[in-house]
């Protein structure tokens, strides 16, 4: 029975971060912050959820590619978006327990990284002059800027406040 349990309050999590993270987009997306060189998607603070429940891994994964089914650059950031986001969430929860003065900094930059290189690749790819050098560094730091700011504003504070109300002990418990 507490297979059940665990294997139902999985689905159920991963559900909700995935709702979360794609009402989140959204709304980024409505105020023209969610797609492109410069973004700043609420949504990417929840990407430090994987601290917390491994249930996140695939939440934010579906939340990110339902996401990207309205980005300008159609299939390729439903793939490289999402790919980002995995790869992201995995490194996130592989790094969870590495921390400065309690906070998961590496945790915290994985999704930068990941989001610096892959989405400055994509942009620079499908740019209409083709790959450049000079315009994959600036659009990689320009995506990493904008992550770096909702991972360590919206982010840290997240984590904080997750564990100042012991959230992560009420709801993202799997056993």
């Amino acid at each position: 029975m507490k297979n059940h349990r665990n294997s139902t309050l999985f689905l159920v999590q991963a559900a909700v971060i995935a709702a979360l993270y794609t009402v989140l987009t959204m709304l980024a997306s409505a105020m023209n912050l969610a797609f492109g060189p410069v973004q700043f998607r609420f949504s990417e603070a929840l990407t430090i959820l994987p601290v917390f429940t491994p249930a996140a891994i695939p939440g934010l994964t579906l939340g990110c590619l339902l996401s990207n089914i309205w980005s300008a650059y159609g299939a390729a950031d439903m793939i490289f978006g999402t790919l980002a986001t995995l790869l992201a969430c995995l490194c996130t929860y592989a790094l969870r327990r590495v921390t400065l003065k309690g906070i998961p900094w590496l945790s915290v930059l994985s999704p930068v990284l990941f989001n610096a290189v892959i989405i400055g690749l994509e942009i620079t790819a499908l740019a209409p002059e083709g790959f450049l050098w000079p315009a994959f560094w600036a659009t990689a730091f320009s995506v990493g800027v904008g992550e770096l700011a909702v991972c360590v504003i919206l982010g840290v504070p997240l984590i904080l406040v997750i564990r100042r109300l012991d959230l992560s002990r009420r709801f993202f418990q799997l056993s």
